[in-house]
């Protein structure tokens, strides 16, 4: 029996599921709590070649159920929800490694950002966002990169890279404590660290270092593991707060 608020899509069956790994489609788990807003977004990315919508939840606790139980690729996740909502939603998916998040939201609130983020999000996009960048953004995040609306970047930089100082960690001292986290990278992956926080795509990387784009791939993942960070938005924060990049770099 279908629960209300709730739609598993025929197509979820393990055969499709099978079928649609092998062909690299991401799997998507709408989650609103407005009925028209599940519909709209499914019947948007439904049309995408690469993007299977399996199914939606009306709240947090259902959108849990439903990624323990049909491991979606990426969940588009509403933030303000009845019952659980959409930062702890996110917590306890990205938690038990269920799915990545991209929290999608119609409330350009710094509180709402910085607690989706910490909830372990890998994306942030408001719902007056352009159509083609939800769905860029969906197909970001599921292969793996992390994805912050244009006009939230800065204050993510601006926040996360200058906290306030501490009795145990005085502001002076600090960078010099975490830009000896750096000493771990290699001439190379320093570059490459410095052009990630620019902005700069992997491709935009690859030209300026004129070198493959595999090869940016590869320098960039072993600055994460190095780093010990979940993506490039840590990687770009570090970054700032090291002094590796200024802003209007």
């Amino acid at each position: 029996m279908t629960m209300p608020g709730t739609n598993d899509r025929p197509r979820a069956g393990s055969e499709h599921t099978d079928e649609a790994a092998r062909a690299g489609v991401l799997r998507v788990l709408v989650v609103d709590d407005q009925a028209l807003m599940r519909s709209g977004f499914s019947m948007m990315l439904g049309v995408e070649p690469d993007i299977d919508v399996i199914g939606d939840a009306a709240d947090g606790a259902t959108a849990i159920e439903m990624c323990r139980r049909l491991r979606p690729d990426v969940v588009l996740m509403d933030v303000q929800m009845p019952g659980t909502d959409g930062i702890a939603a996110t917590e306890i998916i990205t938690g038990e490694h269920l799915a990545k998040v991209l929290i999608l939201t119609t409330f350009d609130r710094d509180d709402y950002l910085f607690d989706a983020l910490q909830a372990g999000a890998s994306g942030f996009l408001l719902k007056n966002s352009d159509p083609d960048d939800l769905v860029d953004g969906i197909r970001a995040v599921g292969h793996g990169h992390a994805l912050l609306a244009p006009e939230v970047t800065r204050r993510v930089i601006e926040r996360l890279a200058a906290p306030p100082p501490t009795e145990d960690a005085p502001d002076a001292e600090r960078p010099r404590s975490r830009a000896s986290a750096l000493a771990v990278l290699t001439a190379r992956e320093t570059e490459v660290l410095r052009l990630v926080a620019r902005g700069l795509s992997n491709a935009e990387i690859a030209d300026e270092l004129v070198v493959g784009e595999a090869t940016v791939k590869t320098h960039v993942s072993s600055c994460l593991a190095k780093l010990h960070l979940r993506d490039r938005v840590q990687a770009v924060v570090l970054a700032y707060e090291v002094g590796l990049v200024h802003p209007g770099d």
